[in-house]
């Protein structure tokens, strides 16, 4: 029998859950007391791991003075303020301004409308196109969906945006004759810098650079989708600083609070934001009740401190999951190993689907998240240890193996 509450990304009708109660570090609990290593950090969020006090602590006490109050004109509060502040002194971008929403998906479709809106300031009202990527994920929003390129994301949704185009993921080639074809009419380019849900795809060499020159000479702004990759998963605080291309606007959530609180954003590039701010009458009409969640805010606050502490954490942990996973390769049920810093996608051979390995791996107490029809994902907290990491290579060789 099924409950009241229905499930995201699942099917209505099942029946039966994993009860998660309590995690400290790394590692998860159920309700029957089952120990479980986290190697997903839930859905990519909970960087600084799970069980921080410092960030429960930090979000009591802000509840205890002041639980929420909106940011609409003509109201603040410090949180916002100081959450802003700090994001904007860690982003590889220079005088950025932050706007403050509660998910992913808000700050891509914030970063998308922000984005048509700054051409219209700017001059430039014919410029509404934004190109994506194959392969690309960007919530589930109606513009983080017109946006996507994974094609079952998008169906049984009837019309979707007009004017968001797809181009093949990997090929610059395809990028340009999409900058041609819409002469003078390109908005943005949307991109996420290392394409994770898709199955975690880096980008080619070269490809975030030629991206970053045909936004450069057609006008356009560059988008980076950081949701995944911004604290720490690469390493750096940005994805950006990794590949050392400057994007115009920048999405962020899951690891601005590591998930203890609802929080995302989209960091701004002067290009953006001073067309923005030159008309003093200009009023931006785009907001939510919850941006800059006071408490929300203050995890943020709490959990980028944290994380000063973890920078690099991602480099350690992708070269023992990657040494791990590579000698898997050897009988062929791994056909191939994708990632960078601390997250990867493991293409499975043989008889056996993604969903069904993964079972095998939670029977073992190991989470990992099957995408597609023949990947396998990993992305652990940047506190997991070396004897946690190889007790995941070891769960996925026996999965594997059975």
């Amino acid at each position: 029998m099924t409950g009241a509450l229905l499930h995201p990304f699942a099917s209505p009708a099942r029946t039966e859950w994993i009860d998660v109660v309590r995690g400290d570090g790394a590692l998860i609990w159920d309700s029957n007391g089952k120990e479980y290593i986290d190697a997903t950090a839930g859905l990519w969020y909970c960087n600084a791991g799970h069980g921080r006090h410092e960030i429960v602590e930090a979000v009591t006490a802000q509840m205890r003075e002041l639980e929420a109050y909106h940011l609409f004109d003509p109201f603040t509060n410090p949180r916002a303020e100081a959450v802003a502040e700090r994001i904007a002194g860690i982003t590889p971008v220079e005088r950025a301004r932050v706007f403050l929403c509660s998910s992913g998906s808000e700050a891509v479709d914030s970063a998308m409308k922000l984005a048509r809106l700054a051409q219209v300031c700017s001059g430039h009202p014919e410029r509404t196109v934004i190109i994506s990527r194959q392969r690309g994920y960007h919530g589930t929003n109606y513009g983080g969906t017109s946006a996507q390129g994974l094609p079952p994301n998008k169906e049984g949704y009837g019309e979707l945006l007009a004017e968001v185009i797809q181009v093949d993921a990997d090929d610059s080639e395809s990028m340009s004759r999409a900058m041609l074809e819409h002469e003078g009419r390109v908005a943005a380019v949307l991109t996420e810098p290392v394409q994770g849900a898709a199955g975690v795809y880096p980008p080619v060499p070269g490809y975030l650079e030629e991206t970053r020159r045909l936004c450069d000479q057609h006008g356009a702004f560059l988008i980076f989708d950081e949701v995944i990759t911004a604290f720490g998963r690469l390493g750096p605080w940005f994805a950006a600083d990794h590949f050392g291309v400057l994007p115009d606007l920048t999405t962020f959530a899951k690891g601005v609070t590591s998930g203890y609180q609802p929080l995302g954003g989209v960091v701004l590039a002067p290009a953006v934001h001073e067309p923005l701010a030159a008309d003093p009458a200009f009023v931006l009409r785009h907001g939510y009740t919850y941006s800059g969640h006071p408490a929300a805010c203050a995890a943020g606050l709490a959990n980028i401190d944290l994380l000063e502490g973890l920078l690099g954490e991602a480099v350690r942990i992708g070269a023992q999951m990657r040494s791990g996973f590579e000698a898997l390769r050897g009988d062929g049920a791994i056909e191939e190993v994708r990632g960078i810093g601390a997250m990867f996608g493991l293409r499975i051979g043989g008889p056996r689907t993604p969903a069904e390995v993964r079972d095998r791996l939670h029977d073992r107490g190991v989470i990992a998240r099957p995408i597609g029809t023949d990947t396998l994902m990993f992305s652990p907290p940047l506190v997991i240890t070396d004897e946690q990491i190889g007790r995941v290579v070891d769960a996925v060789a026996g999965a594997l193996a059975d």
